[in-house]
């Protein structure tokens, strides 16, 4: 099996492309083993000493290395469990997580539109940098927002949020006054 990589705008993190799906639909952040219970990938990825994060995408996985480990020392470690999970047959999520992944952002005009315009014009591009933009919330004008994969933690995420997709919500939807990133439980990331 050949499983190429590419670097991501963040350096802790690098995507993997097995050359087959990874998700049908949707994505799954995985920032310890333990959130990784439902995804015997995932769970397979932390084994590996240095991943401290697993990001499943349609068609890659994205892995975020902890700072006392570099990319030559991870990365064939990172490969070999990658392509030993792809041809085990085992799947990558177990279909319970999957049905509780699976919610629509329903409600008034101004969150679908939000929605939309993540859909077909932002999520796609922050895909090919290896990681996801999730619609947390919107309220008094602001739009809560998640990175994740290569996303989260990347130095550049501030300018890609504020100079990307503020501008581009803003512009389309006047209601819009700011973006702000918020963690995994919600609370606003500075």
């Amino acid at each position: 099996m050949f499983i190429q990589t590419e670097p991501t705008t963040n350096p802790a993190s690098m995507k993997f492309l097995p050359g087959q799906a990874v998700m049908s639909h949707g994505t799954a952040d995985f920032t310890s083993p333990d959130m990784a219970r439902p995804s015997p990938l995932a769970k397979r990825l932390f084994g590996v000493k240095g991943v401290c994060g697993v990001f499943l995408g349609s068609n890659f996985v994205t892995v975020t290395k902890s700072d006392d480990i570099d990319w030559f020392a991870l990365k064939p470690a990172v490969l070999e469990a990658l392509a030993q999970h792809m041809v085990s047959g085992e799947p990558v999520l177990e279909a319970s997580f999957i049905m509780s992944q699976e919610t629509e952002h329903r409600g008034d005009k101004v969150r679908r539109h939000i929605c939309e315009i993540l859909e077909t014009k932002i999520r796609p591009a922050v895909a090919r940098d290896g990681g996801d933009i999730i619609f947390k919330d919107f309220r008094d004008g602001v739009v809560y927002l998640r990175l994740q994969g290569a996303c989260s933690g990347c130095p550049s995420s501030t300018a890609t949020l504020k100079n990307g997709v503020e501008n581009l919500l803003r512009h389309h939807i006047p209601e819009v006054l700011a973006v702000r990133a918020t963690d995994s439980n919600g609370r606003f990331v500075a």
